[in-house]
């Protein structure tokens, strides 16, 4: 089974392009944090590349950006190429099968577009009145 879930922020903004046949494709990575750290007692950061395809590509390009705080859930994807002095590499990508914004709305430059107003512009609710005049309806 090739299952991986990760909880991260945004490195850069998301990049949205498409295929030749015009599939969308995001791209973007995220820093999660180790939970253990090192000799000298700082944390360690592993930085991974995420692909999402097709409506969650263009969702996640849409919503979020650098700094957004994100759950990703897919699998990893090992890629072979050449670079460019001809040298063979291994890339290694996650492909999102789902993302989850987890940065609040409201937080101060999330990035997120909200069309709920403000707090202070919300109506607040009026109480009525309620007549009880004791009788019991059973």
């Amino acid at each position: 089974m090739n299952k991986v879930f990760l909880i991260g922020n945004l490195t850069r903004d998301p990049e949205l392009s498409e295929t030749t046949s015009g599939v969308a494709l995001c791209r973007f990575s995220i820093a999660v944090n180790r939970n253990y750290g090192g000799a000298d007692g700082e944390r360690k950061t592993d930085f991974f590349n995420v692909v999402a395809w097709r409506g969650l590509g263009e969702t996640v390009s849409r919503y979020a950006k650098k700094g957004n705080k994100v759950a990703v859930s897919g699998s990893i994807e090992l890629r072979n190429y050449e670079d460019s002095q001809g040298v063979k590499r291994t890339g290694v990508d996650i492909v999102a099968q789902d993302v989850e914004f987890l940065t609040p709305r409201n937080s101060h430059d999330s990035g997120y577009v909200s069309d709920a107003p403000a707090p202070a512009e919300r109506k607040r609710a009026s109480l009525q009145a309620f007549d009880d005049d004791g009788d019991i309806p059973f």
